[in-house]
This record gives structure tokens, sequence and C-alpha cells, in this order.
């Protein structure tokens, strides 16, 4: 049974900086797509950054050049690091896993993080 942990949220001021975690208890590299997913106060879900398999990234323009995701295939661990959040950072941030980038089968609880 897969299951995705994250961690790491809290509230943090604009302009500094903040990494979250997303623990699975499954081998991350039996999927093609890793993702973190964001959804804010009165909007819908969006995407924050994906990895794929090959290992190449891909950004929502939102964040593009603010933030990274990266992964730990060691420790089945996924990360995005937040880099000078803005207060329109504020959301709920998901991690998800899923055969291929179009549908993710797999999700986390979220963990909130609030910029101010």
């Amino acid at each position: 049974q897969v299951q995705l942990v994250e961690s790491g949220g809290g509230s943090v001021q604009s302009g500094g900086s903040l990494t979250l975690t997303c623990s699975s208890s499954v081998n991350i590299d039996n999927f093609g797509c890793m993702g973190w997913f964001r959804q804010g106060p009165g909007k819908e879900r969006e995407g924050v950054g994906i990895l794929e398999e090959d290992g190449s990234a891909s950004y929502g323009d939102s964040v593009k050049g603010r933030f990274i995701v990266s992964k730990d295939n060691a420790k089945n661990t996924l990360f995005p690091q937040m880099n000078s959040p803005k207060s329109e950072d504020t959301a709920m941030y998901y991690c998800a896993l899923g055969s291929g980038c179009g549908f993710y089968g797999y999700w986390g609880r979220g963990t909130q993080v609030t910029v101010s």
C-alpha cells in the first residue's frame, strides 16, 4: 500500500526559505512521475513542480525560478525547496505519485504553509 506523508509546513516570512518533505512508503523509482501541488484559500489546485522518471523537472509559472523540486531515491523522499516565498504561496501543499504525469494515483494529506 502506497502512503505519502508530507511534513515541514508552517509559517515562514516573505523572502525567507522553507523546505517541505514528502516521505513515501514505497520505492519512488517505481513511478514515472512525482509531483508537488498546492491549493490556496479559495483557489483551485495547481501544480508546483514535477519530477519525471528521467530526472527532468518542470514548474508552475507562479513558482518558476523560486522553487526547486528534488528527490532522494535512497530515502524515498521528495523535496520542494521554497525560496523567496510570497504571500500568494500560502496554501496546502500536497505530494503525489503517478505512473505518468497525466494521472496521479497516490496523494498525501498535505501540509499547510503560511507566508506572512
